[in-house]
This record gives C-alpha cells, sequence and structure tokens, in this order.
C-alpha cells in the first residue's frame, strides 16, 4: 500500500512492464532482420536478442536502483534497420560483431570523453536525421511490396495496424505483429524441433574490416547517438528528471561491449518508451515512479526466455509477412525523420541528397550508403554556403 501522498508500488511497476512489451514487440522483428542482413544465422540472431535484453534489464537496474530515476534502456531500433540496409558487409558476421564491439568502445569514450560528444553534437541535425529517414525508407515500402505480392497474408497485418492506429495507437505495432505471428502458426507446414525454442547465447570471435568500420561502425554509433542517447536525454529533462550523462554512456557502452560478442548490436537510453516509464502512467509522484525502470528490466528478462520461440517463428514466416510488420513499426520515426531533415529551409537540399544516397543502398570500395550519405550531405552543405556571410554579419 502507498502512502497518502505517494503512489502505490504496483502503479510504476505495471507501467515498466507495459513499457518493456510495447518496446520489445514493437521492434524486435527489425532487430532480428538487421542481425540476419549483416550476415548471423537465425540461431546468432537469436543469441543477439537474448544478449540485448540481458544487458539492457541489468544496466536499467544499476541506474534506476542506484539513482532512484526511471531510467530506460533500449536497442537502437534505427541502429537494426541501419544494418537491414547495410546488408553484407566485408569479413561477414564476425566483421558486424567486431564493428559492434568499436560502437561499444565509442559510447563508453564519448561518456569519458565530452570532445567526443560534441563531434557527434557538431553533425548538423538536417543530415542526422535525413540519413536516418534515408535508411528507414526502404523498409518502410516492404508494406506496399508484400501487400501487392501476398495480399491474403499481409493484409490481416495492414488492418489490424490500419484499425488500432484508430483506437488504441500504442497497441497499433505490437497488434499487427501479433497477427503477423498468428499468420505464421498458421500457415507454417513445417515442424519446429524444441531445440530451436530453447534460446542461447552463441559466442563469435570478432574480426575488424576497413569496409565493417566505416560502413557499419561509424554509421550505427552516430545513429545510436543522434536517435537514442540525446533524445532519450530530452524526453527525461522534458518528464523534470536529469540522466546521469557519463554514468549512462558508460553503462550503455559496456552493455553494447558485452553484448557483441553474443550478437548484440547496441544498447542505449531509450527514447519513446522512456516517456511510458517517466511519464504521470507510472505514478503521479515523480519521486516515485523510478520502480517503473525495474518493472521494465525484470520484464525484459522474462522475455529474453521466449527470445528463441519468437526467432523460429520469424524464421517460418511467409515472404513478406514479417517484413510488412517491421515497415509498420517504423513508419512513426520515419514521418519524425523526415520533419526534422526538412525543417530547416537553407539545409533542405544537402538533406535530400543525403536522404537518396541512404536510401539507394549502394556500396563503394565496401562501404555501406549510409556512410556515403553523411559525406554527401556535408559535401552539398558545404558547397552551398561557402561563400556566404553568417546570419548578422557586416561588411567591414
Amino acid at each position: 500500500m502507498g502512502t497518502p501522498t505517494g503512489t502505490p508500488l504496483g502503479t510504476p511497476l505495471a507501467a515498466g512492464v507495459v513499457a518493456a512489451v510495447v518496446g520489445f514487440s514493437s521492434s524486435f522483428v527489425v532487430v532480428l532482420a538487421g542481425l540476419t542482413a549483416v550476415g548471423a544465422t537465425p540461431r546468432q540472431a537469436a543469441s543477439g536478442l537474448v544478449a540485448l535484453c540481458v544487458a539492457q534489464a541489468i544496466g536499467m537496474l544499476w541506474l534506476c536502483l542506484r539513482h532512484r530515476t526511471p531510467l530506460s534502456l533500449a536497442w537502437s531500433t534505427p541502429g537494426a534497420a541501419l544494418l537491414v540496409t547495410t546488408g553484407a558487409v566485408a569479413g561477414g558476421w564476425p566483421a558486424a560483431v567486431g564493428a559492434f564491439l568499436v560502437v561499444g568502445a565509442l559510447v563508453v569514450l564519448t561518456g569519458l570523453v565530452p570532445r567526443l560528444g560534441d563531434l557527434v553534437a557538431a553533425i548538423p541535425v538536417p543530415l542526422a536525421r535525413a540519413m536516418l529517414a534515408g535508411v528507414l525508407l526502404p523498409l518502410c515500402v516492404e508494406p506496399v511490396l508484400a501487400l501487392a505480392d501476398s495480399p491474403a497474408v499481409v493484409a490481416p497485418v495492414v488492418v489490424t495496424w490500419l484499425v488500432l492506429l484508430r483506437l488504441a495507437p500504442r497497441w497499433a505495432v505490437p497488434g499487427a505483429l501479433a497477427v503477423a505471428l498468428g499468420v505464421v502458426v498458421a500457415t507454417a507446414s513445417d515442424g519446429v524441433r524444441a531445440a530451436d525454442l530453447v534460446p542461447s547465447l552463441t559466442l563469435t570471435a570478432p574480426s575488424w574490416s576497413v569496409g565493417a568500420l566505416l560502413g557499419v561502425a561509424l554509421p550505427l554509433y552516430v545513429v545510436t547517438m543522434a536517435s537514442q542517447n540525446v533524445p532519450g536525454v530530452a524526453v527525461m529533462a522534458g518528464l523534470g528528471y536529469r540522466v546521469p550523462w557519463r554514468e549512462s554512456m558508460t553503462v550503455t557502452g559496456l552493455g553494447t561491449l558485452v553484448a557483441a560478442p553474443f550478437g548484440g548490436h547496441a544498447v542505449n537510453l531509450a527514447a519513446i518508451t522512456a516517456a511510458l516509464t517517466a511519464g504521470p502512467e507510472a505514478g503521479p509522484d515523480p519521486a516515485r515512479r523510478w520502480p517503473a525502470g525495474v518493472g521494465a528490466a525484470a520484464t525484459y528478462l522474462v522475455i529474453a526466455a521466449g527470445c528463441g520461440a519468437l526467432t523460429t517463428l520469424v524464421s517460418a514466416a511467409p515472404a513478406g509477412v514479417v517484413q510488412s510488420a517491421a515497415g509498420l513499426a517504423l513508419l512513426g520515426t520515419l514521418a519524425a525523420s523526415l520533419r526534422e531533415a526538412l525543417a530547416e529551409p537553407s539545409d533542405q537540399v544537402p538533406a535530400v541528397a543525403c536522404l537518396v544516397v541512404a536510401a539507394s543502398g549502394v556500396s563503394v570500395l565496401g562501404v555501406g550508403s549510409a556512410f556515403w550519405a553523411l559525406l554527401v550531405g556535408l559535401a552539398v552543405r558545404a558547397v552551398l554556403r561557402a561563400g556566404t556571410r553568417p546570419r548578422g554579419a557586416h561588411a567591414a
């Protein structure tokens, strides 16, 4: 029981459970698709999913209990989308794992060396958002293509999403995914081995290649910082909480380093689900909302036990069904990215140039399109601004 001025413990704990269920179900198919795209087998992808769930759960427990603040962690959904568009890298899956380790090290350094965070912040926001929009665009087109090719199995997923988007927006993506998994079960023809349903951790020895470092590690770090960690701090600040930046970067960076050899790509501050654990739904008293993070962490540990079964179902899905659910899950992120990419008139052309290069999926010298998109955007921006005086400048 809570005190007259307090919050009943069940309220924040329930909010944490909802946040974890919504966060996981809304994006785990994107994570599996991303890990598979850069070379993981279904078993290795399932291992990565388990590792991410456990790493972010332990990180949340540490931060929430230490600071009595409803801090929530997540995996990098935009980063997973980036992996989908990047595809196979030079050196294969071991090189991708090596890139994940580099991302973890860079995040730790960001907490320890403020200058590194300043460099990330120096990347123009329109270009960072345009790069992300370009990465997301091919994935968001998937429901259209799949609906045209296989309407019988994809239409129920799209219709469920649309109806719930109108009636219960928070559950639109989880509901669509539930229908997609139902379609998988209904159409599955092959038996499933019991061993495939049990979660396991598969260790991969990392390797490194220039293509993986430039095409995976650097863009993944930028996307994770610009689309997850920085917005996560902003969301928490808007709700009246101060995020311990250095410690949060250290915890999420170490979590990424630990999860990477098992296939996890990136652990970071939550942005969207942060509002569920730190907002009014977790209780009227902001000082008593921190157990929501504990509830979310405990839920992720429980969910980790089911990752093997979920991966098996996703692997057995008819073509287009799971891809449609993933594309629908990313539409909101695409809309937000486009809005911020085109908000500044003077940066619209560089942003669009960045977007189309990222969406092209081209690979040059073994380096994926996200890296080149950022370079092209910066180059176009520099050319357009060459010789122009800053606003407010006066002639001598």
